[in-house]
C-alpha cells in the first residue's frame, strides 16, 4: 500500500476512531512517514496497530499510544519538550511538528545514531538528540513545558517533575516491569497534579531513577 493511503487509514481507523481528535495532532500523524523510522524488512508492518521492534530490545510504539502520549502532553507551538528514550525517533519527528523544539535523551548509542539520521533526512532540524540516562532528565536545558517517557519507570522521578515548568506536564507509564499505569503529572504553582491516563505497556525505563539493567 502506498505510505501516504496507510497513514491515512491508520489515522482514521485507529486513532480518530479511538477518540484522537486534536486537529494538530492528527495532522502530524499525516504527515510523519512512519514508515521511514522501522527496518526496511518491517516497512510492511509500519502502519499495523500494534508495536514493532527497533533492535537492542527496544520497540516503536503502536501509533495509538504515540497519539494517546502526544495528545496527553498538549503541545503548543513556542513548547519546549523532552522525550526520555529516543528509540526510532517517531515520538521525537511527531512532537517536532506541534512545538518549537525537542531534547530527546537515549541511552543506547546505535539507536541515538540510527534515530538522528532518519530525522535528519527528513529535515526534522528542530529534534536534538543527546546521548546519556534519560531518567535523569535534561536538567541543563530545562525547563520544559513538557516531558514525555516512553519506557516503563517503577515510580515517577521526582528528578523530572523539577525539571517541568509550572503548568508542565510530565508523561509517563508507571508499574511494573510488565505492566503500567500511564500518567500525566502536571506541575503547578500550588504543587503536583497527577491523572490517570489507563493501562499500558511499554519496555522498562533502565537508569539511576527506573530500574536497574
Amino acid at each position: 500500500m502506498d505510505p501516504l493511503i496507510a497513514r491515512r487509514h491508520m489515522v482514521k481507523e485507529q486513532l480518530e476512531a479511538r477518540g484522537i481528535d486534536d486537529p494538530r495532532v492528527l495532522a502530524a500523524f499525516l504527515e510523519v512517514p512512519r514508515h521511514k523510522f522501522v527496518e526496511e524488512y518491517l516497512k510492511y508492518k509500519a502502519h499495523e496497530d500494534y508495536p514493532l521492534s527497533i533492535g537492542y530490545g527496544q520497540t516503536i510504539s503502536q501509533p495509538y499510544m504515540v497519539a494517546l502520549m502526544t495528545q496527553s502532553l498538549r503541545p503548543e507551538p513556542e513548547d519546549k519538550i523532552l522525550e526520555i528514550g529516543t528509540g526510532s525517533g517517531y515520538q521525537a519527528a511527531i512532537l517536532s511538528r506541534l512545538c518549537r523544539v525537542v531534547y530527546s535523551v537515549e541511552r543506547i548509542s546505535a539507536l541515538a545514531s540510527r534515530a538522528r539520521k532518519t530525522l535528519d533526512e527528513l529535515g526534522y532540524y528542530n529534534v536534538h538528540v543527546r546521548l546519556g540516562d534519560g531518567s535523569q532528565g535534561l536538567s541543563k536545558e530545562g525547563p520544559y513545558d513538557g516531558i514525555v517517557v516512553t519506557a516503563g519507570a517503577p515510580h515517577v522521578p521526582g528528578i523530572l517533575v523539577s525539571q517541568l515548568a509550572v503548568n508542565g506536564r510530565l508523561i509517563i507509564p508507571v508499574g511494573s516491569e510488565t505492566l503500567q499505569e500511564l500518567k500525566r503529572i502536571t506541575r503547578t504553582k500550588e504543587g503536583v497534579q497527577e491523572e490517570s491516563l489507563g493501562g499500558c505497556r511499554f519496555v522498562k525505563l533502565i537508569g539511576k531513577n527506573g530500574w536497574d539493567s
